[in-house]
């Protein structure tokens, strides 16, 4: 009787356990997606900045080049 007892108890124990493995399991799961997501936002945004700098930079060349031809006919 007793050791069906202890048994029960034993198994009710390690159902829990495993029950708290999965939860961490989980977790750990969901906060690799999240840091993979971060890094692709982070990566987008730095690919829309380098985009933006190389307008920017070609704006410049070009009006130091038109520039450049207006004096140039002066």
């Amino acid at each position: 009787m007793r050791e069906r007892e202890r048994k029960k108890e034993r198994k009710k124990e390690r159902k829990k356990e495993r029950k708290k493995e999965r939860k961490k399991e989980r977790k750990k799961e969901r906060e690799k997606e999240r840091k993979k997501e971060r890094k692709k936002e982070r990566k987008k945004e730095r690919k829309k900045e380098r985009k933006r700098e190389k307008g920017r930079k070609e704006a410049s060349d070009l009006s130091d080049s038109v520039q450049f031809v207006a004096e140039r006919k002066k």
